[in-house]
């Protein structure tokens, strides 16, 4: 299937590692042209040279950035201007926040949380519609959690600031749906990343238990009995972010295996 996005550009959060690294890596193997942005300047590199392996025909551009700082996303931006980079699909995506209990979290932790997973999407996104909306086109998906839908234990930031992400996005979606544009959720559930590998280890240490038996309870709680590939949740991504998606948007898509036992 053509997906239609050969040329155009991509701005992948994150992208240094895992789900972002991923997302890119499809991205540009259907012809888009990358930017990735991320922390660590040598795994940044490390990550435009794999993209760029990929697809020898597309354009790969790599700036660091923190997303939880607005000075460097506002860099990010003159950046942008500056290479004359304007993004026609956003995958706005950020580590999450640490683990946690309610009674565990104090008041610094909850604003670096909001303005990493929360505010991150809101400035990544008002960047991304400078130019979407010149071209009438435009696709913005936030990878969230599973956690929007389910929330999880010992994972309180996530499991609210996430939610405030999916009620931003649907809000969104609804202003800028009719300058076709649309923006989608997508949650991945329990998927082999360097993030799950962090979280099965502080289950480990509150329960314990090793690791390897924490994740063995999750994959009998979920009907595919397995964790999923960072490949699996990039397929997604990159039909949302497609010229075939154009009349798909506000909608929250959990890609978990069906680990989610809601039925909407």
């Amino acid at each position: 299937m053509d997906l239609g996005i050969q040329g155009k550009t991509a701005l992948v959060a994150a992208a240094s590692d895992g789900l972002g690294k991923a997302v890119a890596l499809r991205l540009a193997a259907e012809g888009a042209n990358i930017v990735i942005c991320a922390r660590n300047p040598g795994r940044l590199q490390a990550a435009v040279q794999e993209i760029r392996a990929t697809n020898a025909a597309v354009h790969v551009n790599g700036f660091e950035a923190d997303l939880g700082s607005a000075d460097d996303i506002s860099q990010l931006g003159d950046q942008l201007r500056k290479n004359q980079l304007g993004i026609d699909i956003l995958v706005n995506n950020a580590g999450g926040p640490p683990p946690g209990f309610c009674d565990d979290i104090e008041d610094r932790q909850w604003q670096q949380a909001f303005d990493l997973t929360m505010m991150s999407a809101v400035r990544l996104s008002r960047l991304a519609l400078e130019h979407m909306r010149t071209r009438q086109w435009g696709r913005i998906i936030n990878i969230t959690s599973y956690s929007v839908k389910q929330p999880m234990p010992q994972m309180v930031l996530s499991n609210s600031i996430r939610m405030s992400v999916v009620g931003w996005a649907k809000t969104l979606s609804n202003e800028v749906a009719c300058e076709g544009i649309t923006v989608n959720n997508v949650c991945p559930g329990w998927t082999r990343t360097g993030r799950v590998e962090q979280l099965l280890k502080a289950r480990a240490r509150e329960s314990h238990l090793e690791p390897e038996e924490i994740e063995q309870a999750l994959i009998a709680a979920i009907p595919s009995k397995r964790i999923g590939e960072v490949d699996e949740l990039a397929d997604v991504v990159a039909f949302l972010a497609s010229a075939r998606a154009s009349y798909v948007t506000g909608t929250t898509l959990p890609v978990d295996g069906g680990a989610v036992s809601a039925a909407m």
